[in-house]
């Protein structure tokens, strides 16, 4: 009965994971949808290859992490350790730095994104937002999201405070201004803390497989990990304060998904403790979560 109860509890667990996996691959979509709604209102005549990651960063950023992700999970729950050799070893060391490459890509883009915002110029004196449409100047709303200036709302711009984005026809009232600048802030920080837990994770896969992750080691890693994992809590928290669902909700699946990878790596490294005959198999029941 106990035996029937973990394997019902391994399988929930299972599905669990992967539908979190899968509501990830989702988010693709979503920002990409989200971000080609922004191009409507930005680079309009057109990008260099520089300006592509401005647009597409999220978009970027979270499909290279779904393929970190399912890698992990490859190589701490799926595939044994005798099968991590040779080229198998090599296939996902050379996916996993092109990911590498293409987070730090999209890291540069929020960046890129942030810089942005700051390079900002005054209006023109005697400036009237009305008296612009059709022009095609957009008003700034929240960061990636813009209108086209109409007019219900050029009245409702005061242009004494309101700034222009350099390079851009938009507009920026100064309230939403701060505000989109604070959520690129919050942007940037949590991309960096995420490449910082991923530098943490990437060390402790490469000393498990040389049979080096120490119970020493794992508890000077989790200190630093409290701190990241708070640091990336924090910017979801604020995400579902600002409005900005999407986010809020990407940032908690991140979460949660890597709780399992987590899980992974902790019954990886007990399993390979137990020194057994045929290798760790690497399999997560519901015993080894609770």
């Amino acid at each position: 009965m106990a035996e029937h109860g973990e394997r019902r509890g391994s399988r929930l667990f299972t599905a669990v994971k992967y539908l979190t996996y899968s509501l990830l691959l989702l988010n693709i979509y979503l920002f990409l949808q989200e971000e080609l709604g922004s191009l409507e209102h930005t680079f309009t005549n057109g990008m260099r290859f520089g300006e592509f990651v401005q647009v597409f960063a999220a978009t970027i950023d979270t499909a290279a992490w779904v393929v970190l992700l399912l890698l992990f999970e490859l190589e701490t729950y799926i595939l044994d350790d005798a099968r991590i050799r040779g080229g198998v070893k090599l296939a996902l060391h050379g996916i996993r730095g092109i990911c590498y490459i293409a987070i730090g890509y999209a890291f540069s883009g929020y960046c890129a994104e942030l810089l942005t915002l700051y390079t900002t110029q005054a209006l023109l004196p005697g400036w009237d937002a009305c008296q612009q449409l059709g022009q095609g100047w957009s008003v700034l709303l929240s960061l990636d999201e813009y209108e086209a200036l109409t007019p219900a709302n050029c009245a409702a711009i005061d242009t004494d405070s309101a700034l222009g984005l350099a390079g851009f026809s938009i507009v920026a009232p100064l309230e939403y201004l701060q505000a989109a600048r604070r959520l690129a802030w919050t942007d940037a920080l949590n991309a960096a803390a995420w490449i910082l837990v991923v530098i943490v994770l990437e060390i402790e896969v490469r000393l498990q497989l040389k049979g080096r992750l120490t119970d020493r080691v794992v508890r000077n890693t989790a200190y630093l990990k409290y701190v990241l994992y708070g640091t990336l809590f924090v910017a979801a928290a604020y995400w579902g304060f600002a409005g900005t669902f999407l986010d809020f909700w990407d940032a908690f699946l991140w979460l949660f998904a890597f709780i399992f990878i987590e899980l992974n790596v902790g019954n990886w490294q007990r399993e390979t403790h137990k020194g057994s005959e045929t290798g760790p198999m690497k399999t997560a029941t519901a015993a080894d979560v609770q």
